[in-house]
């Protein structure tokens, strides 16, 4: 038995809520793969760079995320791809922006497509290369039909098909059942060895917060700390397992896909230091959907013993876009041709050989304000250039009006972390920056209208909903009119 059956046991324990199954990990024990090296990653939804203590000293619920951080490589300065659910989950597996590979915003219950089908994922091109694939967790590409996982280079998939929120749920949403799981090839059932990919994307931390009752009462923050100490634990047995069978040659990279959701008041997480104080000033969010700090930059780990240093610290700026563009050549594959990519290979950042970053990261719209998927806010350096701001709920429910800026909003994080005050506009380094920004916004739109790129379908059809009885054990939900 393959231990990367374990572990997807374990996941599908989390997702299932069955934390303590009766598995005997010790009668699993394989010797590692000792060519092309395991890939696991794990994408927490709506977390906060602030909920992790190896961040912000104020929170206290991730001791094993800490360590992960102190045995392995913490990022500072590291970003999701957009600032909500799919499209942030559609450019971490295929390495490409929502304007190129078609998906702009969030798949709903009823919609009939999801990612489209001509893009190549992570999963796709690590099968090809003679990986196990696995998703254990929410999916929110597509659950209708081609769209399913199972059809986007998945071996496996037990999971949600789209947010916890979302479909098949009691009224106020608690205690929702998974979805179950169609694989047409089981990794479970081969009996050969493969290197594998884990795509582990938890529910935690998307409201409804749900959890174990061993996990109930344990924080000093709510709900929310004791949804966050059970995906800690959950990511402690991972690194357990992996330290007892591919301590050497697994690759584990956690991030999130997007900051907290700030209109949930007490159930979101922290931005710690990225406040985004000039946007709250003027009412509403500064959080998940906008392109403030605290949307886009997410906390992010990567540990694999004897590969990457221990206690090693990250200031590059880098995105849940070099994901793709790094694992694929330390699986021995090519990327796929014919297309451009947003990602950089920082497989030498990983091992402490280089400090190489983005010169510039965009952040698209993603849902706050504008055209869904437009880029407006661009990060260059240490600047920040806002052409547009507003939109986001906050906690109290303001928004904050929409407002375009011309010329952009810029400002230097290295001495306004919580973006409060933007440069002067007759300040001859606002002037410098302007300048830089415009040239490669610029150089990105010119290159993505060159570029083989996708238009998702965002149709909806109620009857592509998975299930809907109100007295089902599986698809308990509310009546759809």
């Amino acid at each position: 038995m393959e231990v990367f059956y374990l572990l997807v046991l374990l996941m599908a324990a989390l997702i299932s809520g069955f934390f303590y199954c009766n598995i005997d990990f010790n009668e699993a024990q394989v010797d590692s793969h000792l060519g092309k090296p395991n890939f696991i990653i794990i994408l927490a939804d709506d977390i906060g760079w602030g909920d992790l203590g190896a961040n912000w000293p104020f929170t206290k619920e991730t001791p094993n995320l800490d360590k992960m951080a102190k045995d392995g490589l913490r990022f500072e300065d590291f970003h999701a791809a957009a600032s909500t659910c799919s499209p942030s989950r559609a450019s971490l597996l295929t390495g490409r922006l929502g304007l190129r590979n078609g998906v702009t915003h969030n798949f709903a219950v009823t919609s009939v497509a999801g990612l489209p089908l001509n893009e190549t994922t992570l999963a796709d091109v690590l099968k090809e290369a003679n990986y196990s694939t696995a998703l254990i967790g929410k999916w929110h590409l597509g659950h209708h039909g081609p769209y399913h996982p199972n059809f986007r280079g998945f071996d496996y998939y037990f999971g949600i098909p789209y947010s916890n929120d979302m479909g098949c749920t009691d009224d106020p949403g608690y205690d929702i059942p998974p979805s179950p799981p169609c694989p047409r090839d089981s990794v479970m059932e081969r009996e050969s060895m493969h290197p594998f990919f884990l795509y582990f994307a938890p529910a935690h931390m998307h409201v409804p917060l749900q959890y174990n009752s061993q996990f109930a009462n344990t924080s000093t923050r709510g709900p929310y700390g004791d949804g966050l100490r059970e995906l800690d634990y959950a990511i402690g047995r991972i690194l357990e397992e992996v330290n007892a069978d591919f301590q050497n040659n697994t690759l584990v990279w956690f991030a999130g896909d997007n900051g907290p959701w700030s209109e949930k008041c007490e159930f979101s997480g922290s931005v710690g230091p990225f406040e985004g104080i000039w946007q709250t000033q003027q009412g509403g969010s500064s959080a998940k959907r906008t392109t403030w700090e605290g949307g886009h930059r997410t906390p992010a780990i990567a540990y694999w013993p004897g590969k990457i240093p221990a206690n090693a610290t990250s200031s590059s700026l880098l995105s849940t876009l070099d994901i793709f563009s790094t694992l694929i050549p330390l699986a021995g594959a090519s990327l796929p041709p014919n297309r451009r990519y947003d990602g950089l290979d920082i497989t030498k950042v990983l091992l402490g050989q280089s400090h190489g970053s983005h010169k510039a990261l965009f952040h698209p719209n993603s849902g706050a304000a504008g055209q869904f998927g437009d880029l407006k806010t661009i990060r260059l350096k240490q600047y920040k250039a806002f052409y547009l701001t507003g939109g986001a709920k906050a906690c109290k429910g303001g928004k904050g009006p929409e407002q375009q800026h011309d010329p952009p909003l810029i400002f230097n994080l290295l001495n306004d972390t919580a973006e409060e005050k933007p440069l002067d506009p007759l300040n001859p380094e606002y002037h410098a920056a302007f300048l830089q920004v415009k040239t490669v916004l610029n150089n990105i739109l010119q290159d993505i209208s060159t570029d083989n790129t996708s238009l998702a379908d965002y149709s909806h059809d109620p009857d592509v909903i998975l299930c809907c009885q109100p007295k089902h054990i599986v698809c308990r939900c509310e009546n759809i009119t």
